[in-house]
């Protein structure tokens, strides 16, 4: 299997060299040639494998199908280590549970960190120890978070051997116990950067930084955020296991609503419904920073400044930039690299929003890909928390409540799949608010926000970031 760049670099790489790599040469994101198709005996066979043999096995098997630079034995092992009863607590590792009728939530949040970005994470601490020691090779993570990309991306480095972790977040703009869960950890791998700005400004200086090639080579960056491809792509599995729960034959359709920020999520989604995989639709949720929303609505991507990105209570998607909104333009307009360049490099990069209100690629997008959306504000996130508490007995939190309001705006026939995003405790102010209690906190999390922090505050300048990697990489 060979990547690409989706801003039409010529050079064609394998797994385990992007992998490391992050960003594509030329700014693009890397995508694989082509996506290898599951046909209708296939899906029978991962039916089969999840049910007898468990995640870790269908994960291998749908890795394996994008992977073939690590042997076939190391992979499975690597699966295997990753995807245990022991750290995501059941068999199933993203059980499905109904919540009334034909919707449904799967339950991706029973990770390290509580939040469904475990999923992919512990995997990519594996690959990444792993790819390292046969290298004999250090990587220097840089990331941004928005409040659960960090932490489990630190939960799954820390004490990695020759993995350094640089995580940038917006000051003062992720939950108490997000901010907890990231700032109490005392690993000397770990480097936590609080960023005097919001996200998109995190996200831009990660980007600018692997965009000096000098920089990036000398202190040898790579990136854990959903830029990078064996992150999306290990989440690509939780939608071939929730289909296989949701239906008892491959005749059956499914739909999911995904909370979505930075589009990593849904991406993952796309590439299943790109493999064959019979998913009917795919809705974004938005919360009021509703970007993607106005996109699929009209056309019409804009993105806004920090001013007008609103500090929400569903603080994850409060992002207004979404960068892996790129893969999906990229497949949108026949996979033509130049014009997803101009798209990205030049509209978006210089006048902040491209328009393709008017192209045919978007007047069949519905129809070919299955996309639609919606919106949640927080009158909306109270109440769907409020309704789902009072009827079912289920505490969900907020980025999962603006999946359930907006899913029930879309609901069909089929299936309807709402993916977890993190379990209640990490936005307990907002569910006191709901229900005037607060959710239950797991033992080990007691007393978190009152740890000592280590963290060190910047302005938003690549420079001073990248002055901070060299001085504590030395």
């Amino acid at each position: 299997m060979q990547y690409l760049s989706t801003r039409g670099h010529p050079d064609r790489k394998r797994f385990c060299d992007i992998l490391l790599e992050g960003l594509a040469p030329d700014g693009g994101l890397y995508l694989p040639e082509h996506y290898p198709q599951i046909d209708a005996a296939r899906l029978a066979q991962l039916r089969v494998v999840y049910r007898d043999q468990g995640y870790a096995a269908l994960a291998f098997e749908i890795l394996s199908l994008y992977i073939d630079d690590i042997p076939s034995a190391d992979l499975r092992a690597l699966c295997d280590k990753t995807y245990t009863a022991e750290v995501f607590g059941t068999r199933e590792i993203v059980p499905l549970r109904r919540l009334e009728g034909v919707l449904h939530i799967e339950a991706l949040s029973n990770g390290p960190t509580l939040a469904f970005k475990d999923m992919a994470m512990q995997l990519l601490g594996n690959l990444f120890e792993y790819e390292l020691a046969r290298r004999g090779e250090e990587l220097n993570i840089l990331g941004a978070t928005s409040g659960d990309t960090g932490s489990a991306a630190e939960y799954a480095m820390r004490g990695k051997k020759g993995v350094r972790v640089f995580m940038t977040s917006p000051h003062g703009r992720m939950s108490p116990f997000q901010q907890a869960q990231m700032f109490s950890l005392q690993d000397a791998n770990i480097h936590n950067l609080a960023i005097d700005g919001v996200f998109d400004d995190c996200q831009d200086i990660v980007k600018a930084v692997s965009n000096d090639h000098a920089f990036k080579a000398k202190y040898k960056i790579g990136t854990v955020n959903s830029i990078n491809w064996a992150r999306l792509l290990a989440q690509v599995v939780y939608y071939f296991a929730g289909y296989i729960q949701a239906t008892q034959s491959n005749d059956q359709k499914v739909s999911f609503t995904v909370p979505s920020g930075n589009f990593g999520n849904i991406c993952a989604g796309h590439v299943a419904r790109q493999m064959g995989l019979p998913i009917a639709r795919l809705i974004v949720a938005t919360n009021e920073n509703d970007v993607l929303d106005e996109f699929f609505r009209t056309g019409v991507y804009q993105v806004r400044g920090a001013a007008n990105t609103y500090e929400t209570s569903s603080p994850s998607m409060d992002i207004s930039k979404a960068s892996n909104f790129e893969r999906f333009v990229f497949d949108l307009v026949g996979r033509d690299g130049a014009r997803t360049k101009a798209l990205f490099a030049d509209g978006v990069g210089q006048a902040g929003k491209f328009d393709l209100s008017a192209d045919p690629a978007f007047q069949g997008l519905s129809a070919r890909y299955g996309f639609a959306s919606g919106s949640s504000s927080h009158a909306d996130r109270l109440a769907t928390i409020r309704d789902t508490y009072e009827r079912f007995g289920q505490i969900i939190d907020t980025h999962t409540a603006d999946g359930v309001k907006v899913a029930r705006a879309h609901l069909g026939a089929e299936p309807m799949i709402v993916l977890e995003t993190a379990l209640p405790i990490k936005f307990a102010d907002t569910i006191e608010e709901a229900l005037g209690r607060a959710p239950e906190r797991p033992a080990k999390f007691e007393g978190i926000e009152q740890l000592p922090k280590r963290v060190q505050r910047l302005p938003a300048d690549a420079e001073q970031v990248k002055a901070y990697i060299a001085a504590h990489c030395d």
